[in-house]
């Protein structure tokens, strides 16, 4: 199952309503349920490169703990010049 790494948000399940009929104030009878499917709420989920237990790790965050400040990234290395 795809989670945060930080908060532990996970997918939700729900259902999607199908109606027909017309609106009783535009003159029909009502909308009427026709049938209910389940569907599936997702998390945003993003990779990143974080600092997690004084780690370097690539893990899967939601954009709410990227925006919020959640996440310690990691600092970026600088790249060593080839050596001849």
């Amino acid at each position: 199952m795809r989670a945060c790494a930080i908060c532990g948000k996970h997918q939700a399940i729900g259902r999607a309503v199908t109606h027909r009929g017309m609106l009783k104030k535009k003159g029909g009878v009502g909308r009427r349920t026709v049938r209910t499917s389940l569907r599936r709420f997702l998390p945003n989920l993003q990779p990143a490169t974080v600092l997690l237990n004084g780690r370097v790790q690539r893990v899967r965050v939601c954009t709410r703990c990227l925006r919020n400040g959640r996440v310690v990234k990691a600092p970026v290395r600088s790249r060593q010049p080839a050596s001849a």
